[in-house]
């Protein structure tokens, strides 16, 4: 039983929930882009006077993890640091593709679009820009089921997976997958997005289980490299 403050910045989506027992206590979150810097504290601190609480009366930080904006991670990830210490709190730490999928397994909408629901895989989805995503195959108990990647995606992408199985695909990289992925069992969901709420329960189980992230060595999954890029345009001249 805890009390729990949950961050999601992995993509353009700023999002901060509290839950208490795995329930949804409070949800801050906007979808203006990547604003993280100057909305995320503000969420934390509203969120808290508003419940009438302030860090130490929580039991722990939970994070989205990753993969996702590289900036995005950093600026969470030290957020819930810097919360942690000061508290002296632990940390937990959710995937971010599990934690998208999360909701739609107990959405009965969705599942009734499935003729078999039970071998059906959920394929979460986050633009890692050009035809490229984040992504990885989760089945109906929301398990792993193969390798989280940076996949370039093309008209073969899936296509022994979707000649085996119905699959859902979902989150901000399935939009432009979805003219090139042509398949009888590709099924595709329009405004999905990471929200902390589908942390909550997660991260409940974590507690519960005493699975918590070393504070001090921590590190978001960034599944790949940081790459700087130079602008086009020298904004000298």
């Amino acid at each position: 039983m805890a009390l729990l403050l949950h961050i999601e910045t992995s993509t353009a989506v700023c999002s901060v929930a509290l839950g208490k027992d795995g329930d949804l206590l409070a949800l801050k979150e906007t979808k203006e882009g990547m604003k993280h810097a100057t909305h995320l504290t503000v969420f934390i601190q509203n969120i808290l006077k508003e419940n009438n609480l302030t860090p130490t009366d929580l039991d722990g930080v939970v994070i989205s993890m990753g993969p996702g904006s590289y900036t995005g991670l950093r600026i969470g990830v030290s957020t819930a640091k810097g919360i942690c210490y000061g508290a002296n709190l632990p940390l937990i730490s959710i995937n971010t593709l599990q934690a998208m999928t999360k909701p739609l397994l107990e959405n009965k909408e969705i599942t009734s679009l499935l003729t078999n629901p039970e071998k059906a895989y959920y394929c979460p989805m986050i633009d890692a820009r050009r035809m490229e995503v984040y992504t990885a195959f989760f089945n109906c108990k929301n398990e792993l089921a193969g390798d989280i990647s940076a996949d370039i995606i093309d008209e073969n992408s899936y296509s022994k997976e979707l000649s085996e199985r119905e699959i859902i695909f979902f989150g901000d990289g399935s939009s432009k997958c979805k003219e090139v992925i042509k398949s009888k069992n590709g099924i595709f969901l329009d405004n999905v997005t990471p929200s902390a709420v589908g942390m909550i329960e997660l991260a409940e189980i974590k507690f519960q289980n005493q699975e918590f992230e070393d504070v001090a060595y921590f590190e978001p999954f960034y599944l790949k490299d940081f790459v700087a890029t130079t602008p086009k345009k020298n904004i000298f001249n």
